[in-house]
């Protein structure tokens, strides 16, 4: 099974293909964004892959950047209409708890990303050198409620917490973790991870200056 998958949801953007147990990624961090198909390009040519040889593609669901994360998916949906391929979704905090595994924070561990308006999301995962488990389902809380009685860390965890770690979630590791779904991974709707009710503000009738 040959996996691209694509990771949007924070400043650090990242690309990455992986066929059994090669994989090339593409990161860029801040500043002006490559354009995705430009990454994408970059993988393909680095692993030596057609785009006709891609099964499943990989996204990052978030929560994050609304931006970022939408524009992933609708290059998934894009191009799942040219081509026969399967769309897994992940959530990008998993990705990041499974990143703080490689990197060998064990014990509880808070996964911080930030929800805007002085809000953050958080999920708590107990984390062995073997498994990644969730025992504090994600939420949203004010950012100054929550207690750093665990390794804290995230995509701007500094931000709230200056001792966590900074983890960006990364495409190699959505790639990884749809491929330990193996025969599992369900072709389904992809929606971004919101837990507020998305609001609009409806503008005023214009003015009619007589």
């Amino acid at each position: 099974m040959t996996i691209l998958a694509l990771e949007f949801s924070s400043e650090q953007r990242s690309v990455a293909i992986l066929r059994g147990k090669t994989v090339a990624e593409a990161v860029e961090t801040g500043g002006r964004h490559t354009a995705a198909f430009g990454l994408i390009e970059k993988v393909l040519a680095d692993a030596q892959v057609e785009r006709e040889q891609i099964d499943v593609l990989g996204i990052g669901l978030g929560p994050g950047s609304y931006t970022g994360i939408r524009s992933a998916i609708a290059l998934a949906q894009g191009w799942q209409l040219a081509r026969p391929v399967k769309l897994a979704g992940v959530s990008s905090v998993e990705a990041i708890a499974a990143q703080a595994q490689a990197e060998k924070m064990f014990g509880p561990v808070d996964v911080v990303v930030d929800a805007q308006r002085g809000e953050i999301y958080h999920a708590r995962y107990e984390i062995t050198e073997k498994t990644v488990s969730e025992t504090g389902p994600l939420r949203i809380v004010r950012a100054g409620e929550l207690k750093a009685d665990a390794v804290v860390v995230g995509p701007e965890a500094t931000r709230w917490f200056p001792a966590a770690k900074l983890i960006f979630p990364r495409a190699s590791v959505i790639a990884r973790l749809v491929a330990d779904r193996g025969a599992e991974v369900v072709e389904a709707s992809l929606e971004p991870i919101y837990l507020r009710e998305t609001s609009f503000v409806k503008a005023p009738p214009p003015r009619v200056i007589v």
